[in-house]
């Protein structure tokens, strides 16, 4: 789930019409250019689609309060040009091809994510290129842009949800930059400008920084041609070390926020282990025990018996950093005392008392079979081989993360309570 769906208290669940039959082969072909570029190839004899990610590290994590949502504003201004075609014309043309083309910052990294039948994937290639090597950038652009994404943060703040998850990452993250929304704020998008945005793509768009992964009806010698010709010719520029990172806050304090609304909003949460963590299974085990659908236990203890809830879930992003570990209720405002109180207690109790060995089951096959049927389409497929090399962890997760999920014991479900919710910090939004 990527964090601006999360900071939304919105579930993650993809969907395509083309998808990989479970048990049909699939072979992935992985290969560095001279100049740093890596390149995934995943070859699916099934479906006559190519879905392309090309993600680059660049995003939320190296940005400061002064450039918040520069990332993302890179990409807004990215998507409407480039030194060939207006726009307009790129959507054209990639809808000519049965296909789709899109740019979004992210907290761990900036992507262009594209897709089309499967016989147009050299036309396809070469639209993604141009996008990623030839935008325009135009500065008069830039202005309204800013505009359309000010009103995208209006809105977000506006939103009572979408506003309590910014605010629950800004208190516990502190001065991590993982405390900033990836939209930015206002103040800070009202400060960049042409100049900015010309500067930070220039200086993440090296091919070092870059990972390309296709997955679909391909043959990987012909893509990887594609990719030399393409993309070989950039020059491979310096390689400088990201700056060390100051740790999350995790203030452990509670955090009342009012705004008007018809609900109020409780999040309750630690700081988690990063992806490529050993504990990052036994976390994941422990927010599905939680917050895994309709048998977690916040939707079947305080929404369905109870009915201090009309939503409850959980929420554990995977990311380079420190990750964070966020039980969600939305609940009405008559009844938001009495839901932190038993939120509160679910979580004493998930620290105190040992999940069942039933419970523990349901949850690691809640867990597993979700992330199996995420990554059955092409475009996930391509997300994925991307997302984790640019996560440093290495094609083999998948399968290091099934047995690490499997392993997964009462006491390791207790011992990560203890330790990411043992001084939770809350926030509550509500209205007067």
């Amino acid at each position: 789930m990527s964090r601006r769906l999360a900071r939304a208290g919105l579930p993650c669940l993809l969907a395509a019409a083309l998808v990989l039959p479970a048990g049909a082969a699939a072979q992935v072909t992985r290969e560095r250019l001279d100049n740093g570029l890596t390149v995934l190839v995943r070859e699916n004899p099934v479906a006559p689609v190519v879905a392309v990610s090309l993600l680059v590290r660049m995003g939320t994590r190296w940005e400061t309060p002064a450039t918040a949502g520069l990332s993302n504003f890179v990409h807004a201004v990215m998507v409407k040009g480039t030194a060939k075609r207006g726009g307009g014309e790129l959507a054209e043309a990639v809808a000519a091809l049965g296909g789709k083309i899109s740019a979004t910052g992210e907290a761990d990294y900036a992507e262009i994510r594209a897709s089309a039948l499967a016989r147009f994937w050299r036309e396809l290639f070469g639209l993604v290129a141009e996008l990623a090597l030839e935008p325009k950038l135009a500065a008069g652009e830039v202005g309204p842009e800013r505009d359309w994404l000010l009103s995208r943060v209006q809105k977000r703040r506006d939103n009572a949800p979408a506003r309590a998850f910014d605010e629950f990452f800004a208190a516990l993250y502190g001065p991590h930059p993982y405390a900033l929304p990836t939209l930015g704020g206002a103040a800070s998008l009202a400060r960049l400008d042409h100049a900015a945005v010309v500067a930070h793509y220039r200086a993440f768009y090296r091919p070092a920084r870059m990972t390309l992964a296709v997955s679909g009806q391909v043959a990987a010698a012909e893509v990887l041609a594609e990719v030399r010709r393409l993309f070989g010719v950039l020059p491979r520029g310096a390689d400088t070390p990201d700056p060390p990172l100051p740790p999350p806050a995790n203030p452990g304090r509670r955090v009342v926020v009012e705004q008007p609304a018809q609900q109020a909003q409780i999040l309750v949460g630690g700081v988690a282990p990063a992806l490529g963590q050993p504990d990052h299974a036994a976390v994941k085990v422990l927010a599905t025990v939680l917050g895994g659908g309709m048998a977690g236990r916040l939707f079947a203890e305080l929404r369905d018996k109870r009915g201090l809830a009309y939503a409850a879930t959980a929420y554990y992003d995977p990311v380079r950093e420190p990750g964070a570990l966020v039980l969600y209720l939305g609940t009405a405002p008559e009844n938001a005392a009495r839901a932190e109180e038993a939120l509160r207690r679910e979580v004493e109790r998930i620290r105190t008392e040992p999940v069942g060995a039933d419970e523990l089951r349901r949850a690691k096959g809640y867990l597993l079979g979700r992330y199996t049927m995420d990554r059955r389409t092409n475009e996930r497929q391509a997300w994925y081989l991307a997302f984790y090399d640019v996560q440093g962890v290495g094609q083999e997760f998948p399968e290091r993360y099934r047995r690490a999920v499997e392993a997964v014991t009462a006491a390791d479900v207790q011992r990560v309570a203890r330790q990411v919710l043992g001084a939770p910090t809350t926030l509550v939004l509500r209205p007067r």
